[in-house]
């Protein structure tokens, strides 16, 4: 890893086959959120990577929720830091569906 990406240690499966940590390396730019980070891994690693958001689609806010390196947080407004390795899980209040979807209930 060097300082111009970002590492992310992201919760994948779902309730029958369970949770496993993915990493990936992520290009850094300026400014990125941690909701950008997992954005790129989409659109260039992994396409079935479920995260629930609001903001591009219906903007809309607070959809975005997950642990990030140990805290809940709103995954937009987490800066990524470059040359670190951050961990990406589910928030644990709520239902896990599946990756980083929990139920909004």
């Amino acid at each position: 890893m060097t300082s111009s990406t970002v590492s992310l240690q992201v919760v994948r499966g779902d309730q029958q086959s369970g949770p496993v940590l993915e990493r990936y390396e992520v290009p850094y730019r300026e400014g990125m959120s941690v909701l950008d980070a997992i954005f790129w891994i989409r659109e260039h690693r992994d396409p079935a990577l479920s995260v629930r958001y609001s903001c591009r689609s219906a903007n809309a806010c607070k959809e975005c929720s997950a642990i990030v390196n140990g805290k809940a947080g709103y995954m937009c407004s987490i800066r990524a830091v470059p040359g670190t390795e951050m961990k990406i899980e589910p928030l644990k209040a709520r239902a896990w569906i599946k990756d980083l979807v929990t139920s909004l209930d």
